[in-house]
């Protein structure tokens, strides 16, 4: 037997001993009500003082994904050799989680650790002519702009951004889908978008566009056939849609925002990914795609791994409870903030062209400003990343409908 064969025996060994210690213990707590919302509340370990609307920007672990994460890395610490070896199978486990949610199959999910890593990995791959050009929206985040303009750069296709609404209040599902079909040319090749856009917490209706984008598609050339691909992170989690029925050919998320999975992790999705060549070598066995982009190196495996509890939870839970969670509480706190005579509501009142994130603006006081005598009154309150700035809430499993009432009556008591 040469040394790597002993080696292999060896952590085998070792690592089966581990896991009889590191992998048996509870993960939720055995009275735990998954349809209780206080019980799911019990989960995290937030600060109950205060209403934790900006959770969503970047996940507390609930205590499934705690444990999960602790067990791994005890095991890691213990033994890192043995421990690796015998657990590296649990990225083919998280994948299958994730496809179990997605729909589609465990070989179109590739892991990544964030969304603007997967947007990367996406766009870094995607094989362009500079004949071909891609159409995306003014209201994306940076990082998908970015990307955008790194793939421009690399292939010569150009890249040409539209406005999809003019008042984000007003947006409608026909105005966005009309202004995109407009924009498609006979060259055009992708059509890069967000799903649920950060900026102003507008949802653009994915089904709708993907349905006008197989007319354009009618009798062209597989390679010249536009690909719709999308920055989904604020959307999965929080809209009860599994990705393969939104119809898009490739979808780049975290799973560390309304998921409320380990930090640093997230995934790619893709329905075909024969448009793509990888960027990054792999350290994933087997030969499927998802294997194949997932990006090698040493990660931080007791998060990656843990992202199966996550996933768990909240099939747990429900995925169309939490969307209806969701979509309680930012209703309430919509027309909460509408009877506020200093507020303008930015984000559209209809729930289907909305999701879990709302934006307003407050007369005469600026957003970061609100956020700082918010936090003094005990609300967690964020301020969108872009040029135009508006004050933004992100209620989710981790708040109360009767908290929404709370913060209304803070940005009531606002002052310039």
């Amino acid at each position: 037997m040469d040394e790597l064969g002993r080696r292999t025996v060896l952590a085998a060994g070792l690592a089966t001993a581990l896991t009889a210690c590191t992998t048996t213990s509870p993960t939720v707590p055995a009275r735990f009500d998954p349809t209780d919302w206080e019980d799911v509340r019990g989960l995290f370990a937030l600060d109950t003082g205060l209403v934790q609307t900006a959770a969503f920007v970047l996940a507390a672990h609930p205590k499934p994904v705690r444990d999960a994460i602790e067990r791994h890395r005890r095991g890691l610490d213990a033994d890192t050799d043995a421990y690796l070896h015998e657990h590296r199978g649990l990225e083919d486990d998280v994948r299958a989680a994730a496809a179990a949610y997605l729909g589609g199959s465990a070989g179109q999910v590739a892991l990544t650790d964030s969304t603007t890593m997967g947007l990367g990995l996406l766009y870094s791959g995607l094989r362009l002519r500079p004949d071909q050009d891609v159409v995306t929206s003014t209201h994306d985040f940076m990082a998908h702009h970015a990307a955008l303009e790194l793939m421009s750069e690399r292939t010569g296709a150009p890249v040409r951004s539209v406005t999809l609404y003019d008042d984000p209040h007003t947006a409608t599902e026909s105005g966005i889908v009309t202004r995109l079909k407009e924009a498609v040319a006979p060259n055009t090749r992708v059509v890069a978008v967000t799903w649920v856009h950060s900026s102003t917490g507008v949802r653009l209706p994915i089904p709708a566009i993907a349905a006008m984008l197989t007319e354009v598609n009618a009798g062209r050339a597989a390679e010249d056939r536009v690909l719709l691909c999308v920055d989904g992170v604020h959307g999965f989690g929080a809209v009860d849609l599994p990705v393969a029925d939104l119809g898009c050919d490739f979808l780049a998320t975290g799973t560390h925002k309304w998921l409320f999975g380990p930090r640093g992790t997230g995934l790619l999705w893709g329905r075909s990914w024969d448009a793509l060549a990888p960027v990054i070598p792999t350290f994933s066995g087997g030969d499927s795609p998802g294997a194949l982009f997932t990006p090698g190196g040493y990660h931080s495996f007791e998060h990656r791994w843990a992202v199966r509890e996550a996933f768990e939870l909240h099939d747990r839970i429900g995925r169309d409870r939490v969307a209806e969670r969701v979509a309680v509480q930012a209703t309430r706190l919509k027309d909460g903030l509408t009877t506020v005579p200093s507020v303008t509501l930015v984000t559209p009142d209809d729930p289907a062209m909305s999701a879990g994130i709302v934006c307003c603006e407050v007369d005469g006081v600026a957003p970061y400003d609100a956020v700082r005598a918010l936090r003094a009154a005990g609300v967690v309150a964020s301020v969108t990343p872009y040029e135009t700035q508006y004050l933004r809430f992100g209620p989710s499993i981790v708040t109360t409908p009767a908290q929404m009432d709370q913060v209304v009556d803070a940005v009531r008591r606002l002052r310039p």
